[in-house]
């Protein structure tokens, strides 16, 4: 499955780029910015978490 991904040159993160413009419009891409942001921090953050809970039983 992971094998259809391959690695992304230069060209195709530029063609992404463009298709996520002409998709969300110049005016929006700021906002999805902004929330993927927010979505990997929570995620980051979610990460953690568990990290710690999973240490915590870990030592007991």
């Amino acid at each position: 499955m992971f094998g259809l991904i391959g690695n992304f040159g230069p060209w195709e993160l530029v063609l992404i780029l463009v298709i996520v413009l002409i998709i969300v419009g110049p005016g929006k891409l700021p906002q999805v910015g902004q929330s993927m942001g927010k979505a990997l921090q929570n995620f980051r953050k979610a990460k953690e978490e568990d990290f710690d809970e999973l240490e915590e039983k870990k030592e007991e």
